[in-house]
């Protein structure tokens, strides 16, 4: 089918829910990128403290409470999980990171917005 053929109302509708879409695709990383600034300064705490970058009973701790809530938004607690997974791989990737070279407690690079995060948060 050609986009000419489609009905003007139709391709408006479109146009409106793509614009809802791409609005809430840009809040959803202004809002990782604000939890990665907020958990980022517990990467540096970490790694002044010489914590573990990986906290496992916070993390089963998270994802079973974001699979709680992907339940009540009606949301796969399944694909919720798998997110949550995939960030705090991240964020344990960047705690290294951190430890790695913050191991006299240097916040430089603190608001970067490059994101270190907690583990789980």
């Amino acid at each position: 089918m050609n986009t000419s053929d489609i009905d003007e109302t139709v391709t408006a509708e479109l146009a409106r829910l793509r614009d809802s879409i791409d609005n809430i695709d840009a809040a959803v990383v202004h809002m990782l990128a604000e939890r990665f600034k907020c958990t980022q300064q517990v990467g540096h705490l970490k790694a002044r403290h010489q914590l573990p970058p990986a906290d496992p009973g916070r993390e089963a701790s998270q994802i079973a409470r974001l699979r709680q809530l992907a339940e009540n938004a009606k949301l796969d607690p399944a694909f919720a999980e798998k997110l949550l997974n995939f960030i705090i791989a991240e964020v344990i990737r960047h705690h290294e990171t951190i430890a790695a070279g913050d191991s006299t407690g240097d916040n430089s690079g603190q608001d970067t917005g490059q994101g270190t995060g907690e583990s789980a948060g």
